[in-house]
């Protein structure tokens, strides 16, 4: 179990605010790259250090997203997360058959980087270069020395260099959700929260909101606790994740060129697509062909294109690019066919709250019909909010509301450089506060898996040791 430092620091070379997935791995990275002489503090507010909310699950059920032979957090030692799992076999049975191919646990993936924090700590013993501080960052303040941070308790921590690795922001809720629905719990905002599926009539009807992945995984955790009931999930598409190919099919020719314009882009990997079908191949290949190139292309875009794709195609491409593993898309799959799982396209107009149910209308895509679902729980399910005037992490809220930071121009992240400056309200690079993963979706795009996220990290430790 990761211990956290609850005193006050005073001195620190660079302070990471945020330990799930991003701020660790950048953690780890940097101890390997800095000098001897640097310290590094990662800050958490929330009990546990290495844990982002995909992997703190503990539903076995709830797999990786990409094969385990591809989750190392280290590019120069691939193997090592499946060297990881093998090593767990007699503590864990059940990862005994992982193989590169396979889709781990995603909390085994979770234990996995708490463990290279552990031992990281271990190895730091009486070195005092790695410290984990307890507490929820407020407000910083730039200064000619460095950086001060303003934390809950009256407490502060001086750096030289911060960077904010917040995360996803919550799902945003639909509009109008009335206060009494929220506070009768019919309506759960947070999917991960325990609270969320507790206590449910097993033959309760309920609604997600969303069909992505996370619906997915509320799906699985819902059928793991026995639910028989209708289960309801709401889109405005209704578009639902595509599955993994199976492993050990035959990979169809990669496409050799990739256009920088959007719609010479889509046609290739279109007519890639539909040859690999006719041949008979999977076409899952050809999307993960332009992997290695998705923030290349992304930066190459024009400006008008990046905001016709996310206007137009982000939906389709979010369902073929990021995919269900073959044995959640099986239970899925199964589940849409048995009736008890049912797909919808369409907007959410009125919720009504009653005593134990609430009565949800919504209006169906392309025919306009309304339809009418009395559930007994909603959850929204809904993905990233990305709306900055409704974010209420308080630094976020405070590094927006002072200038010191501002929205890239399409509104997904923060404005950074590509490698990872901040940007302040009058565009001006800062050389003392930095963001890395999700809050850099603008620049990147593709920076929420695993590999992608590795990459960065590697880069802006190599990039902020030059500055130690």
């Amino acid at each position: 179990m990761v211990k956290a430092d609850l005193g006050i620091c005073t001195m620190a070379t660079i302070a990471i605010v945020g330990a799930g997935f991003s701020g660790t791995l950048l953690a780890l990275h940097l101890l390997r790259r800095c000098p001897a002489s640097a310290s590094i503090v990662l800050i958490e507010s929330n009990n546990q250090f290495g844990l982002g909310t995909a992997y703190a699950t503990g539903n076995a059920n709830h797999l990786l997203n990409v094969a385990a032979g591809r989750m190392s957090a280290f590019h120069d030692r691939p193997d090592d997360f499946l060297e990881w799992l093998h090593g767990q076999q007699k503590a864990a049975p059940a990862l005994r058959d992982c193989g590169a191919g396979t889709y781990a646990p995603r909390g085994a993936y979770g234990a996995y980087i708490r463990d290279l924090l552990n031992r990281e700590i271990g190895q730091d013993a009486g070195q005092r270069r790695l410290r984990l501080v307890r507490g929820r960052v407020l407000a910083l303040e730039e200064e000619a020395q460095g950086v001060t941070l303003r934390l809950d308790r009256g407490r502060q921590l001086a750096a030289e260099l911060v960077v904010v690795a917040t995360g996803h922001f919550p799902p945003e809720a639909p509009a109008d959700i009335p206060a009494t629905l929220t506070d009768s719990g019919l309506y759960q905002p947070d999917p991960w929260n325990p609270a969320a599926w507790a206590d449910l009539d097993p033959e309760a009807p309920v609604l997600i909101i969303g069909t992505g992945l996370t619906m997915v995984d509320s799906v699985i955790s819902l059928l793991d606790q026995g639910h028989r009931g209708p289960i309801h999930a709401l889109s405005r598409r209704g578009l639902l994740p595509a599955r993994h190919a199976d492993p050990g099919l035959a990979a169809p020719p990669r496409p050799g060129h990739f256009p920088t314009r959007l719609v010479a882009l889509t046609r290739r990997l279109r007519r890639h697509g539909r040859a690999a079908q006719s041949a008979g191949l999977p076409w899952q290949p050809i999307v993960d062909s332009i992997r290695p190139f998705t923030q290349d292309l992304w930066l190459a875009l024009p400006d008008a294109d990046r905001a016709r794709f996310l206007r137009h195609l982000r939906p389709w491409w979010d369902i073929h690019r990021h995919r269900m593993a073959p044995a959640v898309a099986a239970r899925i799959e199964t589940c849409r066919h048995s009736g008890q799982l049912t797909i919808h396209a369409g907007r959410i107009g009125e919720i009504q709250p009653g005593n134990s149910e609430a009565r949800v209308h919504f209006t169906r895509r392309f025919s306009r019909l309304p339809v009418t679902l009395d559930v007994a729980r909603i959850v929204n399910c809904s993905g990233p909010g990305c709306d900055f005037d409704r974010v209420t992490d308080p630094l976020m809220r405070y590094l927006l509301d002072h200038g010191l930071a501002r929205p890239d121009p399409l509104r997904l992240g923060l404005d950074v450089t590509v490698n990872g400056a901040i940007k302040n309200g009058q565009g001006e690079i800062s050389g003392r506060l930095f963001a890395v993963g999700p809050l850099t979706k603008g620049m990147f795009w593709e920076i929420i898996a695993v590999p992608d996220i590795r990459r960065q990290c590697e880069r802006m430790a190599t990039s902020i040791a030059l500055l130690v």
